[in-house]
């Protein structure tokens, strides 16, 4: 076969061990096929580089059963992005769908074929290969929160986080605190770089110096502590702490406490994520409520009216977030 030519679902069958029939059921999850031969149709196709004549497959019609989720891999412990899953398992549930976590050996090369009729990617960042790699497959693709690449998803779900943070700064402000610092996510990222941008501009509307300190998308968290520490050292005057990356604000709580400074009394402590540990620590501490949840719930949906027909290419939908405030941000005199 030349290396031009399109491989063929009878070439896929061939490698497979199996007839036509029997691989065509496979990749369409239909028919009575084991898993493992379904699983072993699956991986030859992805292998072989299959894709199914564009022709032959609608959006408006289901043929896998699955809709595939892509997570930052090195975040995936991440309670944010677990609830995030959960929520888009539980509303692909409700219309019979399964969800395939999609890691990137299972992508052969730009266009490749996927065993799902959809993605998810979740917080997609331009530096991540993954990505790209599935932005250009055959299937549409939703994400959370805008690409900054130059690939277009099929349909975007995403929060107005720079309003949000700005409001976190400006109830800062109004309990006093007029040096207040950033540890920043990424700018890889549309979340990353949003709230960096709104930082600053935050600032030069309140006349504070912008004390920020980027943070690499996916450090480890035994290297927050040294950070905390430099920025402690060289800005003694410090009176707030804003914490982007989730868990982050955690990690801080005993190096700040280890300093001498009393959390909620001379230095505000906030995050740009909330979780389960930020609500119990002593403090509790404030956080964005991002609703990680109803996002993933969100995205699915808006991939099934995608895939259904009933939403157009390029529809953008809003998740309205929160603050959720607590002690480590009411000064206690």
């Amino acid at each position: 076969m030349s290396t031009d030519e399109p491989v063929t679902l009878v070439a896929v069958a061939r490698a497979a061990g199996v007839s036509k029939t029997t691989a065509s059921d496979a990749l369409r999850n239909s028919g009575r096929v084991s898993e493992a031969t379904r699983a072993r149709v699956a991986e030859t196709a992805i292998r072989l580089g299959y894709a199914p004549n564009p022709s032959a497959r609608s959006l408006r019609m289901a043929t896998t059963g699955a809709i595939g989720l892509h997570l930052p891999d090195n975040l995936t412990r991440s309670e944010y992005y677990m609830s995030f899953a959960f929520g888009a398992v539980e509303q692909a549930a409700r219309l019979n769908y399964n969800v395939t976590l999609i890691m990137s050996r299972q992508l052969s090369g730009p266009g490749a074929f996927l065993p799902v009729d959809g993605v998810i990617l979740a917080d997609p960042l331009e530096t991540d290969p993954v990505v790209h790699g599935l932005m250009s497959s055959r299937v549409p693709v939703v994400t959370c929160e805008r690409f900054t690449g130059q690939a277009s998803p099929d349909g975007v779900v995403r929060s107005e986080h720079a309003a949000m943070f700005e409001e976190l700064l400006d109830r800062l402000h109004t309990v006093g605190a007029r040096r207040p610092a950033l540890l920043a996510s990424s700018a890889a990222g549309d979340w990353g770089a949003s709230l960096q941008a709104s930082f600053r501009q935050w600032c030069r509307r309140t006349g504070a110096p912008a004390l920020l300190r980027e943070l690499p998308f996916g450090t480890a968290a035994d290297e927050v502590p040294d950070c905390v520490r430099d920025l402690l050292s060289d800005q003694p005057e410090l009176d707030a702490l804003v914490c982007a990356p989730d868990g982050a604000a955690m990690v801080a709580l005993p190096v700040l406490r280890d300093a001498g400074r009393r959390i909620g009394g001379d230095l505000l402590l906030a995050s740009c994520v909330d979780s389960a540990p930020l609500r119990h620590a002593d403090p509790p501490i404030t956080a964005i409520d991002l609703r990680p949840r109803e996002a993933g719930a969100e995205c699915a949906r808006l991939l099934f009216d995608i895939l259904s027909g009933t939403a157009p290419k390029g529809t953008e939908r809003a998740l309205r977030i929160g603050i959720n405030e607590r002690r480590s941000t009411r000064p206690s005199g």
